[in-house]
């Protein structure tokens, strides 16, 4: 590939970089969801340490990955270090 033809690619870049530039500081939610059926309000209000959340979600099955509230990206749950993670599967 010559120059003069990868500039155009180099300039749009470019441009998108700055356009990104302007948002990138900005803060932002970032919300795993893992719904729990059947819940009711008198099941949260009887929550405290050491508690267990039935939801009836499968040990493999993905979860929805949200940001303000917009499904980005689905993932998985996994130990590591002792810290409880979520690793990406698919982006939306």
């Amino acid at each position: 590939m010559t120059e003069a033809a990868a500039k155009p690619t180099e300039d749009a870049e470019a441009e998108l970089t700055a356009a990104w530039a302007r948002v990138l500081p900005l803060p932002c939610q970032l919300t795993v969801s893992l719904p729990a059926p059947g819940c009711r309000v008198v099941d949260v209000l009887a929550l405290e340490p050491q508690s267990i959340v039935n939801t009836g979600w499968r040990v493999a099955a993905d979860v929805p990955i949200r940001v303000n509230g917009e499904l980005i990206a689905w993932g998985e749950f996994e130990v590591v270090e002792n810290r409880l993670v979520v690793r990406l599967t698919e982006l939306v």
